[in-house]
């Protein structure tokens, strides 16, 4: 069973960046959908973020396109998300996630094993 370990959130002002990481232990990721989610103070949980397998897919919702970049070194076995622009409304507990072996989806349900979480804090 792998683990997930995030890191790399904190406070920042908005219209700055935070690269968050994601890395994985017991077990390797390569084959593995990841995808990250994030989940506001009363506020379902959140797809943000999907990379394929091999990294040549990748999905986002609309909110962040053009702002947020999802991507994966499967050699040291850790997911990355790279955010620039950061607005307020980006505030959110973090949260790393392994999917299923064969679909790149955006389904909150379908991903089983997720990390803690790191807090991500954009003032205006």
């Amino acid at each position: 069973q792998v683990q997930l370990v995030e890191s790399g959130g904190g406070l920042v002002q908005a219209g700055g960046s935070l690269r968050l990481s994601c890395a994985a232990s017991g077990g390797t990721i390569s084959i593995f959908t990841m995808g990250w989610f994030r989940q506001a103070p009363g506020k379902e949980r959140e797809f943000v973020a999907v990379i394929s397998r091999s990294g040549g897919s990748t999905y986002y919702v609309d909110s962040v396109k053009g702002r947020f970049t999802i991507s994966r070194d499967n050699a040291k076995n850790t997911v990355y998300l790279q955010m620039n622009s950061l607005r307020p409304e980006d505030t959110a507990v973090y949260y790393c996630a392994q999917g299923p072996l064969w679909r790149t989806t955006t389904e909150v349900n379908e991903y089983n094993y997720w990390g803690q979480g790191t807090q991500v804090t954009v003032s205006s």
